[in-house]
């Protein structure tokens, strides 16, 4: 008589939450640690007479002075205009940016037409070329738009290129195979495959708009955080700078953070 041998049940997988290490909900405040030990190192050193106040204010006298330019208005309005310039600078340049890209990217005639010049010109120090600007355009507001537009399409332009040329060409072929039409190839084959890299460039090109807006504002600027700047450079307002450069930062990390959503969103589907 022979007898069957059950085998035991496997024991149940542990819980993938065991093996995985659960992150202290108070970990992101270690990342603040060592620049709240530097502004307070900074406030002691400056209340004992170390760092004299002509060389750069305090932290509690700027946040003194940023409170008052709240108050007064004056601060909302000038980053109301800088915001206003970067918008439209930024809107100028990359959609020149992104046509010439997909140009280049979907015909060889468009890159042999279009790549040269632009590689060409993205070495040139954009900054160099406010004097021309000021000659072409004045000293009003076409040579800081155009100066913002300028150092944002390249950034967009070189990533957007290079996201194309990364898309496989058994991707390309087989759009073509299928009767795709140009619009069509465009929407399904070149936006999700280019898509990563352009907001690389989408990212980088902020950036680079926010430091052409510094520069641009110096050019005769009677209004935002530029002019406010060196309004106090003349006077020696160091608190009243540092503060302007306060805001200019913020509004970097800002749009850097929507950015960074939008391509959380936008490449869900690589997770």
């Amino acid at each position: 008589m022979s007898t069957t041998t059950l085998a035991a049940p496997p024991a149940p997988p542990r819980a993938r939450s065991r093996g995985v290490r659960r992150r202290s909900p108070l970990a992101f405040l270690r990342r603040w640690v060592s620049p709240i030990v530097l502004v307070a190192l900074w406030q002691v050193l400056s209340s004992a007479g170390v760092i004299p106040e002509r060389t750069i204010a305090s932290p509690q006298q700027i946040a003194v002075t940023a409170v008052g330019l709240v108050q007064d208005g004056t601060l909302g309005t000038a980053t109301l205009v800088s915001i206003q310039r970067v918008a439209i600078g930024f809107a100028i340049g990359a959609a020149v940016g992104l046509v010439l890209a997909v140009l280049a990217g979907l015909s060889g005639l468009g890159e042999n037409t279009i790549d040269p010049p632009m590689q060409m010109l993205r070495t040139l120090p954009h900054f160099g070329l406010i004097p021309l600007f000021i000659i072409w355009m004045g000293i009003g507001e076409a040579p800081k738009l155009a100066l913002i537009a300028l150092g944002v399409s390249f950034p967009l332009y070189l990533n957007t290129l290079a996201g194309i040329h990364s898309i496989d060409r058994k991707t390309s072929e087989a759009a073509q195979a299928m009767g795709l039409s140009w619009p069509q190839r465009i929407r399904h084959v070149v936006v999700p495959g280019a898509l990563p890299q352009t907001l690389v460039g989408l990212r980088q090109s902020l950036g680079i708009a926010w430091l052409s807006l510094i520069v641009a504002e110096t050019i005769s600027a009677h209004s935002g955080l530029g002019y406010m700047i060196n309004h106090a450079r003349d006077f020696l307002q160091t608190d009243v700078i540092v503060v302007g450069l306060a805001v200019y930062s913020l509004l970097g990390l800002a749009t850097d953070a929507v950015v960074r959503f939008i391509e959380g969103r936008a490449l869900a589907w690589r997770a």
